[in-house]
């Protein structure tokens, strides 16, 4: 009997395990997890800042599922050696776990500037991060966020919501800038100072002082709260002590296999073909490889990589990414229709015919159909504007369910198309909900579901038009 060992029960590891009990009931499954929460979603933590959720209403897996399922979960428990020598792992404690097949799911750790004063500041990363902010939060008159990408807009927005004034703080020109080119981020900082969130661009943080930041040249941001969102970097110590290869990331093949083939790492700690990656559907797409090999469910089964599609989870902004978004006419065709005073900014980037970039800021009912091409590659209609603005008079692309192909992907995180969730309803799931419980669809970052919703509800119109 296999004996598969877990390092990690995040959303990497938690998915591993729980798609591992999808295929064999007789491999044994230990799970360890450096934190005491049970596994939950860390994509939804701003919606817990926010007060729009509670942090059982991000919980992924509950005790009982472990104990139905026949999983050894051990949270609260570090793992800190490798012995591959006899393959067992060792806790801080010093337990020893042997292994037949060991998955590092580690994850990644929240950057902390090496500025003065950091020590006092609080990361934005984990559930007791999102506790520690809310406790403060409390009490505080006027909060700080450092870093103007996903997380701290995320972040800022939901300090915001809560009513307390907050300023953003970014050290780039712009923000997002990894995802959105300039006049993108001029137009997303702009909804979020409608939003209540001051933004400062172009500014470096020299230190936290108890009653604000410090910027160079000595200005003083007041703020009795200060929030971390300065990226994240992999955690890869254990792998690199075992004398695993690590480059940015731990160094993983097709397989998601390192140089040790009885250990595989999937999720934001694993570097494959060159690349990290920060989103929950690599690491379910991956996690879904390393099961299908480790039961022998698939042995063919093979991570080709991932196309990167960002969403934005604040209050009030609407915001996806994907693909090469910096591109200019003198390397693409770019199609760009900008509205400042409504924030609303649209961007497509298209080569040889296809969709290698796009930016979509604001209220539009093209990201569903937009994301199926960039993800599919296929070649686009000659109608530009129709993928801009479904709908228009001779657009080939519109985002009725009527007209979506049964092989459209409707959830990117779970992989999840328009006919699975037919296939769904025709066995009995009448509403979001039940085609969640059967599907995964909107368990991710919950950016579907409002397409979700249009599919059931289309499909339920559909039944009682016929009776």
């Amino acid at each position: 009997m296999t004996r598969l060992v877990v390092v990690g029960n995040g959303m990497a590891g938690a998915r591993l395990v729980s798609e591992v009990r999808a295929r064999d009931r007789h491999v044994t499954v230990t799970v360890f997890g450096a934190e005491t929460w049970q596994p939950y979603n860390r994509v939804l933590l701003s919606n817990v800042v926010a007060g729009t959720m509670t942090p059982d209403q991000v919980r992924l897996l509950d005790p009982a599922w472990y104990a139905d399922h026949s999983v050894t979960a051990l949270p609260g428990v570090e793992v800190t050696s490798i012995d591959r020598e006899t393959q067992a792992v060792i806790t801080a404690g010093g337990r020893r776990e042997p292994y037949d097949v060991l998955v590092l799911a580690t994850g990644s750790q929240a950057v902390v500037p090496r500025v003065p004063g950091a020590a006092g500041a609080v990361a934005f990363r984990t559930l007791d991060d999102c506790r520690t902010i809310l406790e403060a939060a409390g009490t505080a008159r006027r909060a700080v966020v450092v870093g103007g990408g996903l997380l701290g807009i995320e972040a800022a927005r939901g300090l915001a919501g809560r009513g307390l004034p907050v300023t953003l703080l970014h050290l780039a020109g712009h923000l997002m800038n990894r995802q959105l080119d300039a006049e993108a981020g001029l137009v997303l900082g702009e909804t979020l100072a409608g939003l209540g969130v001051e933004i400062r661009t172009g500014v470096v943080v020299e230190e936290i002082l108890d009653d604000g930041v410090r910027l160079t040249g000595g200005e003083t941001v007041e703020a009795d709260l200060v929030v971390l969102a300065c990226g994240v970097r992999p955690v890869t110590g254990l792998a690199r002590d075992a004398g695993l290869e690590v480059a940015r990331g731990i160094v993983v093949d097709d397989e998601m296999r390192t140089d040790d083939p009885s250990i595989f790492a999937i999720g934001e700690c694993a570097e494959h073909d060159g690349t990290v990656y920060g989103l929950v559907a690599p690491a379910w797409e991956q996690a879904a490889v390393v099961a299908d090999i480790v039961t022998g469910t698939d042995k063919t089964s093979r991570y080709r990589g991932s196309r990167m599609v960002t969403r934005l989870k604040a209050r009030s902004v609407e915001l996806a990414a994907m693909g090469e978004t910096h591109l200019t006419e003198d390397d693409a065709e770019v199609v760009r229709f900008s509205h400042r005073a409504a924030g609303t900014y649209h961007k497509l980037v298209i080569r040889d015919g296809r969709l290698v970039g796009a930016i979509l800021l604001g209220a539009t009912s093209a990201v569903g159909n937009l994301t199926q091409l960039f993800d599919r590659g296929g070649p686009l209609p000659g109608d530009r504007a129709g993928l801009l603005f479904p709908g228009l008079s001779g657009s080939a692309v519109a985002e009725s369910p009527v007209r979506m192909p049964d092989a459209a992907k409707v959830c990117q995180c779970n992989n999840v198309t328009k006919g699975q969730i037919r296939a769904c309803w025709e066995s009995g799931a009448r509403d979001v909900e039940a085609v969640a419980a059967a599907t995964r669809a909107t368990t991710g970052c919950g950016g579907c579901r409002d397409v979700v919703e249009g599919v059931v509800g289309w499909l339920c119109e559909q039944e009682w038009v016929s009776a």
